[in-house]
This record gives C-alpha cells, structure tokens and sequence, in this order.
C-alpha cells in the first residue's frame, strides 16, 4: 500500500502544518521574558532553553519517521517499542544537559545562579514527563494519518465499485428493455403487421436513445422526456382502445436538468405489464414533472396479474431502478409505492431532489 506521506498534496500539507507548529515553539518563547532584562541576558537564557525543542524534535521525528511505522504499524511490537524508546527518552535528556553545558561553557559571561543537587530531580522528572507526552504525540499523529490513508483508500475503492457497479446497471439495462420493446413488436406481428413495422420504426428512434445516452452518467431531463414521450407512443401501439392512458409530460423542451438516463422507463414497462387485464382493458396514468429542480414521476395503473404466456421481462427492471437510486442519488430521492386498499390500483411515485450547491 501507498505510503500516505507519498502523495504530494499530503506530503506538502504536513510539511507545511510541521514547520509552523515547530515555528511557533521556538520561535514565540523569544518574547516572554521581563520588560528589566537586557536582550544578552534575554537571548543567552534563550540559547540554553533552545536545547529542550530540539531534543522533543529528535524524539518526536525518531518516532514519527522510523519507530512507529516500524514497530507499530508494521511488527505490532509494543515492547521492543517500548524498550527503544526509554533509551530514547534517556538520551533526549543527557543531549539536553549536554547542550545547556556547552552554552555555559562556551560563553562563560552568562551568570547562572547556583543549583543544589536535590532541585534536578524534579527538572528530570518533567523532563521525561515532556519527553513520554512528546512520544505519544508522535504515535497520535501517525495512527491518525494512517487511519485517514486508509479511510481515503476505502472511499476511492468504494467509489469504484460503484461506478463498475453502476456501468454493469447501464450494460444490463439496454438488453433487457430491447428484449421487452422486441417481445411487444413479436406479439404484434402476430395480428397486426401494419402496426408492427410502424412499431419497429418507433424503436429505431429509442435506440438511438438507449444507445447514445445511455452511455453518459446523466442526461438533459428534455431528452429523457422525449424518450418517454416515443416509448409510450410504441407501447400504445400494441393495446387496444379500451385502455385508457393518459400521460402527462410536463417538462419544458429546453430542460436542461441532468437526470440519470433510462432511470424511470422500468416503471412505465411495468405499469404496461401489469396494467391491462387480458381481455384487453386498463388504466395507466403517466406524470413526469419538475419544479424547482426537483423530479418528479408517478404512475398509477390498474393490477392484474402477469400472464403466464407474456414475455414481457423478467422482473430485474425494478431492482435496476432502485439500485440505480442508491449509487446516484444517495440521500436525494424517495420511492413510495404499493398497492391501493382493494388492490385493484398499483402505484409508483419517485422524486429525484435537487442537489443542494
């Protein structure tokens, strides 16, 4: 796996946010001392200090770099961990005294008042309290690093999935809504040739939709209507003038709303499905609309049972539908559907939101 300090936004936005808090701890403590002091003073009592941030940086970058990618999120070797560590924390502190001995040695104008044995140990023991705080820091800021990497990782891998996941959807879709148009031209031949070769020129014109459009993740809702507008002229073809359909399409010719293609015409199959009865009557009621970016299509048809000699589909189209749903408009839509009381109306309603900018 990619280390997450690889990637150059990530390496130039921790770099950027590590000099500045590293900045800010040594260059600050510069300015707090006594409006009485002289700047020698001031700035020898700084030299000394200047030991402990660069001993923390040590540590923290010992650990940071090397200790804990090595033996933490590699090995999971907490005591080796552990062990080298209290070595570090011993050395951090012989380096700290090491470099406040050199500056007293080194400039030996600066008067440092005396210090009794027994007052070091307290300085050590918040020496190494510092030092632990540091290394824990340290091992904070990689686990989170490190969790955000693989966070990042498991969103780009799911937003793959779903986009594989989502083509397959489209893929599937085109044969099986050709299958039906080609199953309702089959069934007309056996009557009526007449209309039969008009519905076949009908299907050319949904082809070139289904074919070219349905390739791109959305599409003009002027378009999509269009496409419905020619389905449902094909589909009213094949049934007779005892059923009543009444479609509404109102949406403007210059609609330019994206919508996913081909994501309502299940339901409109559907409703030819299991809308008319065999004797050859029914109700189906077709809306599509849109009002302040927000899409609209609902249907109501009269139930019937599907006859066991039509061949109108399998079934898939709908879990198409809602599956599409998901990986589109996640958190975007909502899909009431069901059966009247007397189960003699079945009715579908999706309404697509408008994403929020």
């Amino acid at each position: 796996m990619t280390n997450e300090l690889d990637q150059p936004k990530s390496k130039s936005r921790y770099l950027t946010l590590h000099f500045l808090c590293w900045a800010v701890l040594i260059i600050v403590p510069m300015f707090f001392h006594s409006s009485n002091d002289d700047w020698l003073s001031v700035w020898h009592r700084y030299l000394r200090w200047l030991g402990n941030p660069l001993a923390y940086m040590l540590v923290f970058y010992l650990n940071y770099l090397w200790l804990v990618p090595r033996f933490l999120l590699r090995k999971r070797d907490w005591k080796m961990f552990i062990l080298i560590n209290l070595l570090v924390i011993i050395s951090g502190i012989l380096l700290m005294d090491l470099w406040h001995w050199c500056v007293v040695y080194f400039l030996p104008e600066v008067s440092i008042p005396p210090k009794k044995p027994f007052v070091r140990l307290p300085r050590y023991f918040w020496a190494v309290l510092i030092l632990i705080l540091i290394i824990a820091l340290a091992v904070a800021v990689r686990m989170y690093q490190r969790w955000q990497h693989l966070e990042e990782a498991r969103k780009e891998a799911e937003a793959a999935r779903a986009e594989a996941e989502l083509s397959n959807l489209r893929n599937q879709l085109n044969p099986h809504f050709l299958l039906n148009t080609l199953n309702n031209i089959y069934a007309l031949i056996a009557f009526d040739q007449d209309k039969a070769q008009t519905a076949v020129g009908e299907l050319s014109k949904l082809l070139r939709h289904v074919l070219y459009e349905n390739q791109q993740d959305f599409v003009p809702l002027c378009k999509e209507a269009d496409f419905m507008r020619n389905y449902i002229e094909l589909m009213k073809i094949r049934v007779t003038d005892n059923v009543k359909i009444d479609a509404n399409i109102n949406v403007a010719p210059n609609d330019s709303t994206p919508v996913a293609p081909l994501i309502f015409i299940s339901l409109i199959e559907n409703a030819f499905k299991h809308g008319i009865s065999p004797q050859g009557t029914g109700n189906i009621k077709i809306d599509l609309s849109q009002v302040d970016g927000d899409i609209t299509c609902e249907i109501h048809n009269t139930c019937y049972p599907k006859r066991e000699n039509d061949k109108s589909g399998s079934g898939i189209g709908l879990e198409q539908v809602s599956r599409r749903l998901e990986l589109m408009y996640p958190d975007r839509y909502t899909w009431e559907k069901g059966k009247s009381d007397d189960g003699k109306e079945y009715y579908s309603k999706i309404t697509i939101k408008k994403e929020e900018s």
